[in-house]
């Protein structure tokens, strides 16, 4: 099969399985407020659980070597969040939403993982390595359709419910598009190899904490965007542009870090100038109006998936050889900064009525990330070629 055909493909899950299955709670957060099925702090509880889910399915996923188990997890990660979308029709309450939304996370993380292996180890056996990074853009493309349905469903006066539905059928259809065109699991399993083991582990280490603080920052916004613009604009349509523009910025961002070249600087330098941009945005975020949450929109998407993948680029250039481990790893280390994200906000809520404190502490987490890798030392171990990126999370 054409390498072009499998890495759209895995471009269309990572589409279904992040933008729905994953980040679907976003724009449905101002319908479940309205309609009294939950309050913020709840809320700020249920994304927790979504990244608990995260946080265990990605240490689930470092243990599969064998080619049976690589498959088993992509194959029941992609179909379970088809199923549990659907099932979140019929949600209602706190409860029901947090074990939804557990499930959801432990299947995205389960798809992430296995379709960055297979979708890379495809680009990179073909020499495709910025085709292979533009399979990232799908997330972004993912959470532009899903602001976009949740726009025209609001347009026509629909509440959480049917919004569920729409989103599970938008799913089944991705789903089933891609589904006969994925990566096929050969008999070694993608990054499992003798030498796994090894390699500069001093500074995978610093690149989880630094991508843990990343989880923290980025996730306060990315969770509640669709909510501060609700409130901002009192429940106007205009509320409803801001989730679409920020997985459109999302890929746009992913495309450009996808065709630098290796003369415009290292990866370092530009994950430090992600990490940077989107605290920037996220400070934006606390002028609470219409210009800094367009500012956060802009700041926070853009560089949101770039930063994912150049960290994954980072780690394969520190250790080429434990692909399938290090991206378990960071996965997890990621969604551990996540995990906090949310208890942050849900604190910040209960004791100060609002996100502000929590989106300061977001904000100030993405400044030490940049700075720990200011101090950090290249490594040689870098790739001359610039090569592309590989995963976002």
């Amino acid at each position: 099969m054409p390498p072009l055909i499998q890495l759209l493909a895995s471009a269309i899950a990572l589409m279904m399985a992040m933008g729905i299955g994953r980040f679907a709670l976003t724009p449905q957060l101002p319908h479940l407020l309205s309609e009294g099925q939950i309050n913020l702090t709840a809320a700020g509880l249920i994304a927790a659980a979504n990244y608990l889910g995260y946080f265990l399915g990605a240490l689930d996923a470092m243990r599969a070597r064998r080619p049976g188990q690589v498959r088993a997890r992509l194959h029941v990660g992609l179909w379970l969040c088809v199923v549990l979308t659907l099932a979140s029709f019929w949600a209602n309450g706190f409860w029901s939403h947090l074990a939804l939304r557990f499930g959801t996370g432990v299947a995205s993380a389960w798809v992430l993982v296995m379709l960055t292996s297979l979708s890379q180890q495809v680009a990179a056996t073909h020499n495709r390595a910025r085709l292979g990074a533009m399979v990232f853009a799908g997330p972004g493309v993912g959470i532009m359709l899903t602001g976009l349905l949740a726009l025209l469903s609001n347009l026509y006066g629909l509440g959480s419910a049917p919004l569920w539905l729409i989103y599970a059928a938008t799913a089944l259809f991705l789903l089933l598009a891609a589904l006969p065109f994925l990566p096929r699991v050969h008999a070694t399993a993608p990054g499992a190899s003798p030498t796994a083991g090894h390699g500069p582990t001093r500074e995978i280490a610093r690149l989880g904490l630094i991508y843990a603080l990343y989880g923290i920052g980025y996730i306060i916004p990315a969770t509640f965007m669709s909510q501060m613009a609700s409130a901002r604009f009192h429940g106007q349509w205009l509320a409803d542009l801001f989730w679409p523009g920020f997985g459109l910025a999302a890929a746009v961002g992913v495309i450009v870090v996808s065709l630098r070249r290796a003369h415009w600087g290292s990866t370092s330098r530009w994950l430090l100038a992600t990490l940077w941009l989107q605290a920037a945005g996220v400070f934006a975020c606390l002028l609470g109006n219409g210009l800094g949450l367009a500012l956060g929109v802009l700041l926070c998407g853009t560089p949101f998936l770039a930063c994912m993948q150049l960290v994954m680029q980072r780690s394969r250039e520190l250790s080429p050889h434990a692909s399938q481990r290090n991206t378990g790893l960071l996965t997890a280390c990621f969604a551990l900064g996540q995990l906090s994200g949310p208890l942050l906000a849900a604190l910040s809520n209960q004791f100060a009525a609002g996100l502000q404190p929590a989106l300061m502490v977001a904000g100030s987490g993405l400044l030490v990330a940049g700075a720990l890798l200011w101090r950090s030392q290249p490594s040689r171990a870098t790739c001359a070629s610039g090569g592309a990126p590989t995963a976002q999370h």
